[in-house]
């Protein structure tokens, strides 16, 4: 098949909409289900992002898509049970497909309400089960079991999308988009991250452990995904916070950070014992712990918030959450661009980081180098921008 015709485009008035190929098939085969254009922009970066996880890692790996960005990422690092209680995951025991997968849904459960899916291996029993509880889109993988086809295949009352991608594919070099009747064309953004991206070490500290490589990994790799401009941290074999599509650099890392903090605090005493009225789904319990953990709750939030518990909680303060942060140690932060000032390495270091990746080359690398001494952060300069549009 060469092409495939879409019902519509972005929007229900931008008709015709198709997908395909000018020179030969397309690698792709619809399963199940009718996929809008957003599910094949979402699914054709998100298989490229998995892909590439797992020939780094040699990891199982998976992504969680929205809107043409991940809202998160991992790779099969094994759940502790304080994340599986987090993950509402409590006392289960689960795959390396579905752990990479529990962890990518579990960096902002949020924001992936509704998601679009990537998994880098065949998709197992236990990843269909996972996944048949959550509220999902979509799915693209190189294959799936049987028993794990007819599971998905049964969510959205038959209509849940479900793409099986050629492994072996590789696109040409050259690839090209239109904007307002212009062509625009490029060579492919074909770097390749690996460990050896992070050796040029550029502060005193230069100790980054297997971890540490392995978290920045997932970081850089994750923005090369991700709308630009974007900041992405990970800790423990995947992402916990993203900042993407923002004007600024400050603003990114404000974002991600903002969503590592909620990662690390959703995993707090005080939010892990919140006892929730009998019979609410889990987004709902999910967008309740959100607003437990905001500051900037209204009056109306407030109102609503309190019905969804059997005692209203006591809120943490602003000193139990820093202390908490602090049990954090070695958050790994990528950035798709250079840091142009100092205020993105100390709003990082209030988030725990501690192994820095960036392309280098600000007229005030300088500065950034010496914050990141005052702070005892390892520092690398990848040389490699990866702006994504």
């Amino acid at each position: 098949m060469r092409e495939l015709a879409i019902k519509y485009g972005c929007n229900p008035h931008q008709k015709p909409a198709r997908i395909y190929r000018k020179n030969g098939e397309l690698p792709l085969e619809i399963l199940n289900g009718t996929p809008s254009y957003i599910n094949f922009a979402d699914a054709l970066n998100a298989w490229q992002l998995v892909k590439e996880l797992k020939e780094a890692t040699g990891l199982p790996a998976a992504t969680s898509f929205k809107h043409v960005s991940p809202a998160g990422a991992a790779v099969a690092v094994p759940l502790s049970d304080t994340l599986k209680k987090a993950y509402h995951l409590e006392g289960k025991e689960i795959s390396p497909i579905a752990t990479a997968y529990a962890r990518a849904r579990g960096a902002d459960r949020v924001s992936s309400f509704g998601d679009f899916i990537a998994i880098s291996d065949t998709v197992d029993l236990d990843t269909a089960r996972l996944l048949s509880a959550e509220v999902s889109d979509g799915i693209i993988a190189p294959g799936y079991e049987e028993e794990a086809l007819s599971i998905l295949k049964a969510k959205k009352k038959g209509g849940y999308v479900i793409m099986r991608i050629d492994p072996g594919y590789a696109p040409e070099e050259i690839e090209s988009r239109d904007i307002f009747g212009i062509t625009l064309e490029q060579l492919r953004n074909n770097a390749v991250i690996t460990r050896d991206s992070f050796s040029n070490i550029v502060t005193e500290n230069k100790d980054i452990p297997e971890e540490g490589i392995r978290d920045l990994l997932i970081a850089t790799i994750t923005l090369k995904y991700t709308q630009s401009n974007s900041v992405c941290f990970a800790y423990g074999g995947q992402v916990i916070g993203c900042g993407a599509g923002q004007q600024s650099r400050i603003h990114c890392t404000r974002l991600a950070a903002g969503k590592a903090d909620i990662w690390m605090l959703r995993q707090h005493p005080k939010v892990l014992s919140l006892k929730f009225r009998e019979g609410l789904k889990n987004p709902i319990k999910d967008n309740a712990i959100d607003l437990y953990l905001r500051d900037d709750i209204t009056e109306a939030e407030l109102a609503e918030w309190k019905n969804l518990f059997e005692t209203v909680p006591e809120k943490l303060s602003a000193s139990e959450k820093a202390e908490w942060i602090r049990n954090f140690a070695g958050v790994a932060l990528s950035s798709d661009a250079f840091f142009p000032f100092k205020d993105n390495i100390d709003r990082a270091a209030m988030s725990n980081v501690k192994y820095v990746a960036q392309p280098g080359g600000s007229v005030r690398d300088d500065e950034v180098i010496k914050a990141c001494n005052t702070y005892g952060m390892v520092m690398c300069f990848t040389g490699v921008r990866l702006f994504h549009h």
